[in-house]
């Protein structure tokens, strides 16, 4: 047997008897590198493991994880639903837009697509369940708008890609705007004629008095991505830097302007996002080790065979590419699947033409679809947590959203403009 096929054997049976992605990497890496004839030496394994993480835009990750903990946790999310509500809520399904846009919001804070759940699902689950919307609807509505939050800047995901790929992590930020706004409007359209077939109500349509009141309350929160994103393009700060800023802006609004998190929670949410964060940085080294063995294999040569084999029409490569990221989103976490993939089908993508930051954003777009297709499916799992139902009834009820967003996969597919629209 091949020590590439082993290598993938082995990855594919601890993935199956349920070993967390990182460990199934450097488990099946080790065990290809012992038992195979590859020309690997072991002490390799260390030296990738301590360089893989060695990087500056890496850096971004755990304060971009502890900045949406942060805003999880200070009552932000609740006042960006208050001016959502305020003017779109006395539409037929308002309640279900207003939860979308909070979504698309608080994407542009957190950069995670299970963060964005977590905190929009334990405050507008309840409140939708309350409005006459079905529990189930409520909480697949929640855990497909939670796709948005890795899509819309700033984003994890792309922080590794741009690091991956070497492509600029501004441009990604930039590219991510309008793909995930159509994800929104996509998501809206599909709620709005859900809300019109089971005739759900409405709110009372606010007066502009009452919506300045809510945009007064949730200034400092809507102010968030402007300062972020703001600041990233005006060249006042690196992404990475950004992530520090998003920490302590976070921080001060939570602790002194909303006062709704004190020392104590502070304390507690930084635990839970250095357990997330340690969680990330052990699937980045282990997938840099397994990616190392995939290139000494030359897997990406024979994978770019294959393809240009069948055809070496860029428009048939997309195609097949969004095929093939969708299979491995159902079973493998978003950010080994970049790692993993990037270096092997990033050149063949710049060999048939294809732009860089378009090819990122397909692939982010694809894999962000994978976080509510089971068995994987982290928002399916976490919005199930937060309401308490069973996963298949939550299945049943996102299929038409799964839909939705393949048919503005396609768009943002082959319409490269909507994602390059801003880069110069």
């Amino acid at each position: 047997m091949s020590p590439a096929i082993f290598l993938f054997v082995c990855l594919i049976v601890l993935l199956l008897i349920s070993v967390p992605v990182g460990f199934a990497l450097i488990i099946s890496s080790v065990l290809t590198i012992l038992l195979t004839e590859i020309d690997l030496p072991f002490n390799l394994i260390t030296q990738v493991l301590l360089t893989a993480n060695d990087s500056f835009p890496l850096m971004a990750i755990p304060f971009f994880i502890l900045a949406g903990d942060i805003m999880g946790k200070g009552g932000i999310s609740t006042r960006l639903f208050k001016v959502a509500n305020a003017f779109v809520g006395h539409f037929t399904g308002g309640f279900a837009i207003a939860t979308i846009l909070t979504a698309m919001f608080f994407a542009a804070i957190s950069g995670s697509g299970p963060a964005t759940v977590a905190a929009i699902g334990s405050i507008m689950i309840p409140e939708m369940v309350k409005k006459g919307y079905d529990k189930p609807f409520a909480t697949a509505l929640v855990a497909a708008a939670g796709t948005i939050g890795i899509v819309i800047p700033p984003s994890i995901p792309m922080v590794i890609y741009g690091v991956t790929a070497n492509v600029s992590i501004g441009d990604m930020f930039l590219a991510g705007i309008v793909p995930g706004i159509l994800m929104g409007a996509g998501l809206i359209i599909w709620a709005v004629l859900y809300a019109k077939k089971h005739k759900f109500g409405k709110s009372s349509k606010k007066n502009w008095k009452e919506r300045l009141q809510a945009i007064n309350e949730g200034k400092w929160a809507l102010l968030m991505p402007v300062v972020i994103l703001g600041g990233i393009y005006g060249s006042i700060f690196t992404p990475t830097e950004a992530a520090v800023v998003a920490v302590i802006y976070g921080f001060i609004l939570s602790m002194f302007v909303y006062r709704e998190m004190n020392i104590k929670d502070f304390f507690k949410v930084t635990i839970s996002s250095s357990l997330t964060t340690g969680t990330i940085m052990i699937i980045v080294a282990a997938a840099a080790i397994f990616g190392r063995i995939l290139t000494l294999e030359q897997i990406p040569n024979q994978i770019a065979q294959v393809v240009t084999s069948i055809s070496d029409n860029p428009l048939v490569f997309l195609l097949i590419i969004n095929i093939l990221f969708l299979l491995i989103g159902t079973f493998m976490e978003t950010i080994a699947a970049i790692i993993i993939m990037t270096p092997i089908l990033f050149p063949l993508a710049m060999g048939l033409g294809i732009d860089p930051i378009h090819f990122g954003i397909i692939m982010i777009v694809n894999l962000s679809l994978g976080f509510i297709t089971p068995p994987l499916g982290l928002n399916l799992y976490v919005a199930s947590g937060v309401s308490n139902l069973k996963i298949d009834q939550i299945v049943r009820k996102i299929i038409p959203a799964f839909i939705t967003l393949i048919i503005v996969l396609l768009i943002i597919t082959y319409v490269p403009w909507l994602s390059l629209m801003f880069l110069k």
